[in-house]
Parts: C-alpha cells; sequence; structure tokens
C-alpha cells in the first residue's frame, strides 16, 4: 500500500488507518502532542520540537532526526500510554505515526507475494495493535521498533502460511510411503552459506547464527565475545531466522533464483547495512542515549 490523503477507498485495514489518521490531523485542529510536557515528564531534555506540535509535523521531525533515539521512544511511550487509556483517536495516532514503517514491511512482505495483498496489511495492523495494547515493554528502548516488528511478524505469518501444504498433481493414484524431503536438505552450514551468498543474512552476523543456532552457544556469551548488546544481536538473528526461514520455504535456497529476485535481495540486504552502519554513527546532533 501507499499512504495518501486523498479521498480514496481502503482496500485494507492498514489502508483504512491510514486515511483515518490524515483525517484527524488535517486543519483547522489537528490532534497534537504537547512535546514540552512529555519531556518535563520524562525528565530529561531530549531536543524534541518546542511546545504543542501536530502529529504530522511530529512524524516528520523524527523520520528527519533519525540519530534521536531518546527523543523518539520518550515520544513512543506517551503514544502508547495514550493509546492504552482506550481513547480511540490516540489508538489511530499510534498507527499513524508508524504508518511509514508499516508502509515499508506491508511492501516488503507483499513483493511477489501470490495472495492478496490486503491479508498481509490486515495481519500486520492486528500485530502492531495487539503489541500496541498488551506486549510492548515500554521499559526497554526502541518502543516504535518493537511495534512495528510485531507487525511484521504477523504479516509474515500470511505468506508463511500457503507453504504448508505441498500440492500433489494426481491425489486419487498417490501412493503412500517414503519420500524424499523437501530441498534443501544437507549440512546446515550449505544452507547458511548460501543464505549469506544472497544476502538474507548479513555477513557478519554468518559466525554469530553457527555459533547459536547450531554450536548452541547462548547469545549472551557471543554477543561479549563481538562487544554488542546481547538484545541487539538476539534482535538481528531473529530477523536472519525470519528471512532465511521464508527463503526455506519459498525454494529460494534449493534450486536457481531469478536475477530480478536476486536484485531484490541485494538491494534489501544494502538497505540493512545502511541502516546498521547509520546507527552506528554517534549523531552530530541531539542526544543518544538510548538504542534504536
Amino acid at each position: 500500500m501507499t499512504s495518501s490523503t486523498t479521498a480514496v477507498w481502503p482496500t485494507s485495514h492498514l489502508q483504512a488507518a491510514d486515511i483515518a489518521f490524515a483525517a484527524l490531523t488535517c486543519e483547522p485542529d489537528p490532534l497534537s502532542l504537547d512535546c514540552d510536557a512529555v519531556a518535563t515528564a520524562a525528565g530529561v531534555d531530549c531536543g524534541l520540537p518546542p511546545g504543542t506540535v501536530p502529529l504530522t509535523e511530529l512524524r516528520q521531525w523524527l523520520l528527519a532526526n533519525p540519530h534521536y533515539y531518546l527523543a523518539r521512544d520518550i515520544v513512543w511511550r506517551e503514544l502508547v500510554r495514550l493509546a492504552r487509556t482506550g481513547a480511540p483517536h490516540w489508538v489511530v495516532a499510534a498507527v499513524g505515526m508508524a504508518m511509514p514503517a508499516l508502509i515499508r514491511a506491508a511492501a516488503e512482505l507483499t513483493a511477489d507475494h501470490q495472495g492478496d495483498a490486503a491479508d498481509i496489511d490486515n495481519e500486520i495492523l492486528t500485530g502492531f495493535l495487539d503489541a500496541l495494547r498488551n506486549t510492548v515493554d515500554l521499559d526497554k528502548p526502541a518502543v516504535c521498533a518493537s511495534l512495528v516488528y510485531a507487525g511484521f511478524r504477523a504479516g509474515q505469518r500470511v505468506r508463511v502460511e500457503r507453504f504448508k501444504y505441498v500440492p500433489v498433481e494426481d491425489i486419487e493414484h498417490a501412493v503412500p510411503g517414503p519420500r524424499l524431503p523437501q530441498l534443501p536438505y544437507g549440512h546446515p552450514d550449505l544452507l547458511i552459506e548460501r543464505a549469506a551468498t544472497l544476502g538474507l543474512i548479513d555477513d557478519e552476523d554468518v559466525q554469530p547464527w553457527i555459533d547459536t543456532r547450531l554450536a548452541r552457544h547462548s547469545v549472551p556469551r557471543v554477543a561479549q565475545g563481538l562487544g554488542l548488546p546481547a538484545d541487539l544481536l538476539r534482535m538481528r538473528l531473529a530477523r536472519a531466522d525470519s528471512r532465511i526461514g521464508e527463503a526455506v520455504l519459498a525454494g529460494l535456497l534449493s534450486g536457481s533464483v531469478s536475477s530480478e529476485t536476486v536484485t531484490r535481495l541485494s538491494e534489501r540486504a544494502s538497505r540493512r547495512g545502511n541502516i546498521r552502519a547509520a546507527m552506528a554513527t554517534p549523531a552530530t546532533h541531539g542526544p543518544t542515549t538510548a538504542a534504536a
């Protein structure tokens, strides 16, 4: 889906939420957040713009200042708190504030999807809302990322579901008995090597993946050896697990892969690398106390 403020009939719940957010934040009385009050309640100077800021402007400010991790988390903790009061407009507001990331998640999951893209959109929104109302931990950093990832996982299950059953061409004459396992099969090292070649797992995560998934070393132990926070490595490996699992189900690790698919996977890997590099670079302005 694409974000739009034009009057269109929504084709999914996610698109309907986008339209509702546009209605809530339009003039003359846009839904806004008192950034001064939010910062004062948090007890820190996090660099948020002063005064009462319309949510569309605040969203744009957060997008334009990706290194203001603490400011983003403070805003999102307040949005989650307001949404959990049960006020419907703040639930819509939280979805709208995350819409750019939700749209990216939907675009990634609907690429090459054989089924109805609206099903994925709907599940992304459902997963996001469940985390918003019930499960996201406000004591941890990267609140928005946790919410969006919950939506991504929910949408991903729709894609995986269609690979659950293997069709049989002539079911009436099918003979029961042992069959070859579905590809890929063989040594797991070969699978992970092919996954790395396709950009499904980043090069720096290959050895940690082998150490934790195959050698069964604990994530904190491996993370300590790499000088990384355990939660960060755990998140990176979990995302790699998701990409590899879906690739296995789609047959990407078992045979030839089209040049278009190779290009698409390479572009995604490049974007992940750029994001990781940006997160690792200290911000030149503004606080960076919390990690994204």
